[in-house]
């Protein structure tokens, strides 16, 4: 065993001391700092004084201003010394958009009477669509009439509106012996009568479905030039046949804002000029009843407008002057050289569109347009004119002028072929691949796209559902509009609830798939959303806007679009915005300022996507009776 060296506990002994030194001079050096810094941070100085010291009364005098000092309260600045100076000040922003004058609740800005009257009166162009300039567009919020009530619920509103609603009576004057519209207390009643068919728009549709097959799903789209207040199209419905129905503003007061009172599609449009805002081949069937436009005049122009949007093998029924003026001409007022020149002028146009005269009966006429253009091209040494179009788009209907040529059917290989595709019969119609994205037409959409996008939009649509509960309420809307509708997804998913959906693609869309909506038996219009929409004030229960505000980005002021959304909107009607989430902080502020209730939600795939969904509801609201003063409530 080894011996222990003691040098080894003396070199320990000391090591030890010494670490023991070392730690209590750290000790007293840091108990000394702490000491100091309390005297530095000390509110007084305690000197001390004795009464019968006068070195001490002399080092108290001396020290006095020092006391002073450190009696003082400390206050540290904190703030940065070497800033930029502060921009100058700018205009605060509005948090509150204004309610409009009270006179201007039916105020429609493309459609204004008044500006109408500075444009040419042939043709009717005064009529057309004619828009403010951007600094004369309103930076306020159109109101309510005074007594405002929440239409009827659909279908009792087909024959109910609500005076206060549409506070005009001149058309139970003017169509009183025609059982357009009557007037009982609080409201107008509809019993479904028309100029021309004075028994109902139900016996007056039986009539022409014993001339055409109404019932076999064939027919589903149809258009009405100049519809009164829309009562074919509101009782086509039963019939699973929807038509858009249109009029010129003021021709008859208020008609179609009784039709969209109604819960029945309608637009303010008139044929003058310009296009109707339709694809080509759109419309399986056209009416006019009495309808006052002039058809055989303008080399047929009209006519061929109707052509262009007619689908190969559509219908174009007629009734009212000159049909039937045989026995009518003494009531209408006019000669019988008059009318049957009028008649003469008609049958001439049709023949040179190819159109085949399938029937004549009492008051109604019929003509059905050819499947293809192979026997018309044939004929067209025959009929010098109209030639057909030379290097056109067909589709192409906003602003664009009408042409005095026909509209070439797309090529078939056989006299058997229909034109474009043959169209699938309602119901099948609305799932079925669209003639015009089988063909190969539109670029970049495939059967997998629109098939995917239908499935998508089923999905969404439940989940709308989940989020506004009165979407999910059947009955609670009626009117509803798809600002950007791509292939009609929105509106096919809510094909089986009580509602109508008027689709529109914007001009500005990359792809214009207005086409394929037609061609899935549903409805719609082009639309640029910069300008306001040919419809009256509180036209629809609910507005879908899904990328809408990143399409307008640097094209138009947002807050414009916002305010003709809250326009055509009723009171209580709600809206979901679907877009990046940048553009719904944006959207939601000025909804706040337009005093709406608005909320952010998340997307239906979950928190960690951008697009968001902003949810909206207009509140109710009106303006004051007359004599509370001009502010709205």
């Amino acid at each position: 065993m080894a011996c222990p060296n003691p040098l080894y506990h003396l070199w320990f002994f000391n090591t030890q001391r010494a670490n023991l030194y070392y730690l209590t001079s750290i000790a007293v050096l840091c108990s000394f700092c702490y000491l100091i810094g309390i005297w530095t941070h000390s509110t007084t100085i305690p000197i001390p004084i004795t009464s019968s010291s006068a070195a001490g009364a002399a080092t108290q005098c001396s020290l006095q201003p020092l006391i002073a000092t450190r009696s003082a309260a400390v206050t540290l600045d904190f703030r940065a010394h070497h800033m930029a100076a502060d921009p100058p000040p700018t205009a605060a922003r509005v948090l509150h958009l204004p309610p409009c004058d009270a006179k201007l609740s039916e105020y429609t800005p493309c459609e204004d009477a008044k500006m109408s009257l500075k444009f040419d009166r042939n043709m009717l162009i005064y009529r057309e669509r004619h828009c403010p300039e951007p600094n004369e567009v309103l930076k306020c919020r159109v109101p309510a009439p005074h007594g405002y009530t929440a239409p009827f619920r659909w279908p009792e509103s087909r024959e109910n509106v609500w005076y206060a609603n549409v506070p005009h009576k001149w058309l139970t004057f003017e169509k009183k012996k025609q059982n357009w519209v009557r007037f009982e207390k609080d409201r107008f009643k509809f019993p479904g009568g028309g100029t021309m068919f004075p028994n109902g728009a139900d016996a007056y549709i039986d009539d022409i479905s014993r001339l055409i097959n109404l019932k076999d799903g064939s027919i589903r789209t149809a258009i009405d030039t100049g519809c009164g207040v829309a009562s074919w199209g509101a009782y086509l419905l039963s019939r699973n046949i929807v038509t858009v129905s249109f009029a010129p503003r003021d021709t008859h007061e208020a008609q179609v804002q009784f039709a969209l009172e109604r819960g029945v599609p309608a637009l303010i449009g008139v044929f003058a000029s310009i296009r109707l805002p339709y694809p080509s081949r759109a419309f399986d069937m056209a009416h006019c009843s009495r309808c006052l436009i002039p058809w055989g005049q303008y080399d047929g122009l009209y006519l061929i407008e109707v052509d262009r949007i007619l689908r190969p093998g559509g219908y174009w029924v007629l009734s009212g002057p000159p049909i039937n003026w045989e026995k009518h001409w003494k009531g209408w007022n006019r000669t019988q050289q008059d009318l049957k020149a009028e008649q003469t002028g008609i049958e001439n146009v049709a023949k040179s569109l190819c159109w085949k005269k399938l029937k004549q009966k009492d008051d109604l006429a019929i003509w059905q347009k050819p499947t293809n253009h192979i026997h018309c091209k044939i004929n067209r040494k025959v009929f010098k004119k109209p030639q057909f179009c030379q290097a056109q788009d067909p589709d192409k209907a906003w602003y664009t002028k009408m042409d005095k040529c026909l509209t070439p059917l797309p090529e078939v290989s056989d006299i058997k072929k229909v034109s474009g595709g043959t169209l699938a019969k309602w119901p099948e119609r609305l799932t079925s691949i669209p003639p015009r994205i089988s063909e190969g037409t539109l670029k970049g959409i495939t059967a997998e796209t629109f098939t995917e996008n239908t499935e998508l939009w089923k999905n969404r649509v439940a989940h709308y559902k989940t989020l506004d509960y009165q979407l999910a309420e059947p009955g609670r809307y009626r009117n509803l509009l798809d600002m950007n509708s791509y292939l009609g997804g929105f509106a096919a998913a809510l094909v089986d609830d009580p509602v109508w959906v008027m689709n529109i693609v914007p001009v500005e869309a990359e792809i214009n798939t207005l086409g394929v909506i037609y061609e899935r038996g549903l409805i719609g219009t082009y639309q640029n959303w910069c300008e306001a929409m040919s419809t009256y004030p509180r036209t629809y229960d609910f507005i879908h806007a899904d990328s809408v505000f990143s399409l307008y980005k640097d094209r138009c002021d947002m807050e414009d679009i916002l305010l003709e959304m809250d326009r055509i909107l009723r009171p209580e009607g709600s809206v979901i915005f679907r877009d990046d989430v940048d553009y719904l902080v944006k959207i939601k502020s000025t909804l706040d300022a337009m005093q709406w209730d608005s909320r952010i939600v998340d997307h239906e795939m979950g928190p960690y996507q951008r697009e968001k969904i902003l949810l909206a509801v207009k509140q109710y609201w009106t303006a004051p009776a007359p004599q509370e003063g001009k502010n709205a409530s």
